[in-house]
C-alpha cells in the first residue's frame, strides 16, 4: 500500500508531466468553421456588395448588443465578432435595437467591400457607435474575431 507521502510523490510526478500539456491545448484556438474561413477571403460578389460588420474585442463593453441588419435580419453581436452582409447595391442600414440608438447607412457600389465597425457602450442602456473604416483596419478586426452565424 501507499502512503500518504508515496501517493503525493506519483501526484506531483503526474502534473509535471501532464500539466504543461493540459496548459498549452487550453490555449489552442478552436478551428475555423468553413463560412468563416470564406468570408475571410474578403472577395466581392458580382453585382452586390459586401458590408462586414465587425464588433472587435477591443470594445468599451462586454454586453451583448441586438442590431437590426436591414428591415428585418435582428442580429446579436458579441466582443470579438462579425457579420459579412452581401446586399444589392443601394442604401442599407444598421441601427441598435429598442433603447440602443446607434445607426449608420452605407451607400454601397456593386462589386465594392465596406467594413464598418461596432463599439459599444453601456451606461444606462447598451448603445452602439457605428463608424465606417479603412479596408486595413477592417480587415485587420475581421481577422482578429469570429464570424456570427445566423440560424
Amino acid at each position: 500500500m501507499l502512503g500518504l507521502t508515496g501517493f503525493r510523490e506519483i501526484l506531483t510526478r503526474i502534473s509535471r508531466v501532464f500539466m504543461p500539456a493540459i496548459l498549452i491545448a487550453g490555449c489552442a484556438p478552436l478551428p475555423l468553421t468553413p463560412e468563416d474561413l470564406e468570408a475571410r477571403k474578403f472577395e466581392a460578389v458580382s453585382g452586390k456588395a459586401v458590408i462586414y460588420l465587425v464588433r472587435d474585442s477591443l470594445d468599451f463593453s462586454n454586453d451583448q448588443a441586438p442590431i437590426y441588419i436591414g428591415e428585418n435580419l435582428l442580429l446579436t453581436t458579441y466582443p470579438g465578432t462579425y457579420y459579412r452582409w452581401v446586399v444589392a447595391a443601394g442604401r442599407h442600414t444598421l441601427k441598435g435595437y429598442g433603447q440602443d440608438s446607434g445607426t449608420i447607412t452605407v451607400e454601397a457600389g456593386q462589386g465594392r467591400i465596406y467594413f464598418v465597425q461596432q463599439r459599444v457602450t453601456h451606461i444606462r442602456v447598451t448603445n452602439s457607435n457605428f463608424a465606417l473604416v479603412s479596408e486595413q483596419q477592417g480587415r485587420a478586426a475581421v481577422l482578429r474575431s469570429v464570424l456570427l452565424t445566423v440560424p
